[in-house]
């Protein structure tokens, strides 16, 4: 592995991580730490968030010995390139690619983590590690492709400023409560729209502290009606974060005469896609970095070089936007554990225990 200069901190051989094994996630130990190459960073892990991809894609696609786990926060330990803005010792946190087939090394539920820096974001000195994953990173990157890619909105507050474009427009965000119903809120009211968004009554005033200007009641056989008649049947963009037919349903009966954009951040079944004036797309968050996503279909994707060089604006936009104190961290439920706290938190997101917090788990060291 190549060292950086002057670094202070010892970094093994080997580490312990949650892989693949047998058709399930297991902790492992004596895994080799990940080689440095250029441009890219080295992480000493101190917490990570739990994302329902950790379980779904180990899931889908068993392969064993991929690593899993995306968000993750932590001390850089070891620089690839004298160019890097970042230096050892300093905090940070960001979203990698969890069972990821061309590179098992990539994956953050590890006592290390590698990252390119242009994708790692600086910790500000007020917030902790286990607050800096509230940020949601992996869920940021997500929903930046989706406004970007299918919305065809801005993405950043540069942006903004730059094709000043029309703030008025009104978002349906499904599911405000869940971690990145409330993640795409904060985004979509920093660009200055006006969102409207579905959850339980006892989330409403959650979703209100985050900016949704309107609340509906997915429970209520009269939601997509209801979404429908209060935005005057002029509604042209949703956010479905889950893709079932249910929520797909919902959401194309809430767009409005005109039609507009469906966006789902899950495979959903395009059967329920009925109306011609409403486009419909899947958005899969790793394939922001540009570099494709190898994966076989529907959740491949092919790279696209003018999608990267995008990315890594938007991650510098970003890093302003966390400079400045928004977006505002997330509620989070901090698990014991370990990594074994990891297995447990994981099974917790399964069987859809969790609502209105975002799981994080603490690794000592």
């Amino acid at each position: 592995m190549p060292s950086a200069t002057d670094t202070t901190f010892h970094i093994p051989r080997s580490h312990t991580a949650i892989l693949q094994h047998g058709g399930t996630l297991k902790v492992v130990h004596n895994v080799p730490v990940p080689e440095l190459l250029p441009g890219w960073l080295l992480v000493r892990n101190a917490a990570v968030a739990l994302n329902p991809c950790d379980f779904k894609m180990a899931a889908r696609f068993p392969t064993p010995g991929l690593k899993d786990g995306v968000d993750f926060a932590g001390t850089v330990v070891a620089v690839g390139s004298k160019e890097s803005a970042f230096s050892i010792g300093d905090r940070v946190f960001g979203c990698v690619t969890g069972n990821k087939q061309d590179d098992p090394e990539s994956g953050s539920f590890s006592e290390y983590v590698k990252i390119e820096d242009i994708y790692a974001l600086k910790i500000p000195n007020d917030v902790s590690f286990e607050t800096a994953m509230g940020f949601n990173p992996a869920c940021v990157s997500t929903i930046a492709l989706a406004l970007h890619q299918c919305l065809k909105l801005p993405a950043t507050p540069d942006e903004v400023t730059e094709k000043a474009t029309n703030q008025t427009d009104t978002v349906l965000v499904y599911g405000g409560s869940s971690s990145i119903g409330l993640l795409a809120i904060q985004m979509l009211k920093l660009l200055g729209k006006h969102i409207v968004t579905t959850c339980s009554p006892h989330n409403y005033s959650l979703v209100k502290q985050y900016g949704a200007d309107a609340v509906f009641d997915y429970h209520s056989p009269t939601c997509a009606a209801d979404i429908r008649a209060y935005t005057k049947n002029r509604l042209k963009y949703a956010i479905d974060p889950f893709g079932e037919v249910a929520t797909t349903a919902l959401c194309y009966e809430a767009i409005g005469r005109a039609g507009g954009v469906y966006c789902a951040l899950e495979h959903y079944q395009e059967s329920m896609c009925t109306r011609r004036a409403v486009k419909h797309q899947f958005i899969m968050g790793p394939a922001l970095l540009g570099r494709g996503v190898l994966l076989p279909e529907p959740y491949g994707v092919e790279p696209d070089p003018e999608l990267h060089e995008w990315s890594k604006e938007f991650y510098r936009s970003l890093q302003k936007v966390i400079d400045g104190g928004l977006p505002k961290p997330l509620p989070i439920k901090l698990l014991p554990g370990g990594f074994d706290g990891i297995l447990a938190g994981l099974e917790l997101l399964k069987t859809k225990q969790v609502s209105g917090q975002k799981l994080v788990v603490k690794l000592e060291h």
